[in-house]
C-alpha cells in the first residue's frame, strides 16, 4: 500500500510539474527607426597617469543619429568625485552635443575606472562612458614632527 501511494505521489507531482511548463512565446519588439540614438566619437577616454589630488577634465562629443530629437533626462557619475554635465536641450537630427566630465583623484590611488551613466530617450537605452587612468600617490613629505639635524 504504501509502495502504491508513494508512486502515486510521483506521478502526480511529475504531472504537476509538466502541467506548469509553459512555452516562451516570442514577440518581436518594435524598434522605432525614427528614434534618437547616441553616436560618441569616443566612449572611452584613458587619462593616463596623474598624481593624487589632480583633476581631469574630458568632453565626450557625440552626434544624435536618429531623426528624432534626443533628450538627455539624467547623466550620474559613478561616485561623487566624478562630476558630468550635458545638454539640457533637446538635440535635433544630425545635431551635436558635448558631455563634460570631471573627475577629482583627491583621496584615489591606483588604476580608476570612473561611469557616466546617461539616461535619455535613445533608442540604445542608457550610455555609459567610461574615464580611465592611473592615480600615483603624492610624493612622500618629511613629517612635522621628525627631529631637525643639529647644527655643527
Amino acid at each position: 500500500m504504501k509502495k502504491l501511494l508513494l508512486t502515486l505521489a510521483i506521478v502526480g507531482a511529475f504531472a504537476g510539474v509538466q502541467a506548469q511548463e509553459t512555452k516562451a512565446v516570442s514577440s518581436p519588439v518594435q524598434v522605432d527607426k525614427n528614434a534618437p540614438d547616441f553616436k560618441f566619437e569616443v566612449e572611452e577616454y584613458n587619462f593616463g597617469s596623474i598624481k593624487q589630488g589632480e583633476k581631469v577634465t574630458y568632453d565626450f562629443s557625440f552626434t544624435n543619429a536618429g531623426k528624432e530629437p534626443l533628450i538627455i533626462s539624467a547623466a550620474n557619475g559613478s561616485c561623487g568625485c566624478t562630476v558630468p554635465s550635458f545638454p539640457k536641450e533637446p538635440i535635433g537630427k544630425n545635431g551635436k552635443g558635448v558631455i563634460h566630465v570631471e573627475f577629482n583623484s583627491t583621496g584615489k590611488m591606483g588604476m580608476q575606472d570612473k561611469t557616466v551613466t546617461l539616461t535619455s530617450n535613445s533608442k540604445s537605452g542608457a550610455k555609459v562612458l567610461h574615464l580611465k587612468g592611473n592615480v600615483e600617490a603624492p610624493p612622500a613629505t618629511p613629517a612635522a614632527d621628525s627631529p631637525t639635524p643639529a647644527i655643527k
